[in-house]
């Protein structure tokens, strides 16, 4: 039996409709789950014959690759690949407001979080929001969110304040969503995607601060302005840069970010002097 069931992840409603024993895979959605309503897409999985297209690009990461085209009639397409096995194709519209996966049987529960996670960042990006790969915790009452690339040790250093920095807590270990409100305020968000950490969490923080992180023989921090600090948040951003609509979107949202969010540089190593020197820095 097919079923839709509504989520809302930083303000943003979307739907998902599906066989039962399919919906039954998305146990980390259900912190977000909310009541019908108006979406800002929506994705039907299924099952199907891959699609014809045109491939655009790829990009491969720890096994995974990612497939970017489109069909000739437009729609685009993304191909999620898995230690060499698909495991399923998103066409979506050209405005990315709805989808269908199709799935193969394979890694499903990888291809539905992917398709999700990029028609969500597709489809906000015109909406003040962006979809981070970063670590983020919690301190007296804000956000800190920690960037770099993989391997860096933005998991590590978020555990090392939950360790050293009474009053710490975990908000998202890998895909925290960002906000930007009408008085331009930032505010970051857990969202149902998180990496190899499982923290699920339907909480939003006022965002305290950026720290791009960078493994080093000692531990030393400053902070960046102007070009520095905006070409920091780029390559932590997930999007479509050659779609010019989410270019634009994500620029706005981006030059946003480096002029009213306090952005630092860390030089550490993975112990408890880092965290205390970062806590003590960018709190004040």
């Amino acid at each position: 039996m097919r079923e839709t069931r509504y989520y809302e992840v930083a303000g943003h409603r979307f739907c998902v409709s599906g066989e039962e024993s399919i919906l039954a895979l998305m146990t980390n959605y259900e912190p977000f789950a909310c009541a019908d309503g108006e979406t800002v897409f929506e994705i039907a999985v299924e099952d199907g014959d891959a699609p014809d297209y045109s491939e655009e690009m790829r990009q491969e990461e720890e096994g995974q690759e990612i497939i970017c085209g489109h069909t000739a009639e437009g729609e685009a397409v993304f191909g999620f690949i898995w230690w060499g096995a698909t495991a399923g194709w998103l066409v979506c519209s050209a405005d990315y407001r709805k989808g269908r996966l199709i799935t193969t049987g394979k890694y499903v529960k990888m291809a539905i979080d992917n398709s999700l996670m990029v028609m969500f960042a597709l489809a906000t990006a015109d909406n003040g929001t962006v979809l981070f790969h970063a670590a983020v915790v919690s301190y007296e009452g804000r956000g800190y969110m920690f960037l770099g690339p993989s391997g860096t040790g933005k998991s590590t250093h978020a555990s090392l304040w939950q360790r050293y920095i009474s009053g710490t807590a975990l908000v998202n270990d890998d895909n925290p969503v960002v906000r930007i409100g009408k008085d331009a305020e930032a505010t970051v968000y857990g969202s149902p995607w998180s990496g190899k950490t499982p923290c699920y969490r339907n909480v939003s923080y006022p965002l305290g601060g950026i720290v791009l992180l960078s493994q080093a023989p000692y531990n030393k921090i400053h902070r960046l302005s102007g070009i520095h600090a905006y070409v920091a948040l780029l390559e932590s951003i997930s999007g479509k840069r050659w779609d010019e609509r989410i270019a634009d979107g994500l620029h706005l949202t981006e030059n946003t970010l480096a002029s009213t969010v306090a952005v630092w540089h860390l030089e550490c190593l993975p112990d408890e002097e880092a965290a205390r020197l970062c806590n003590e820095t960018i709190t004040l």
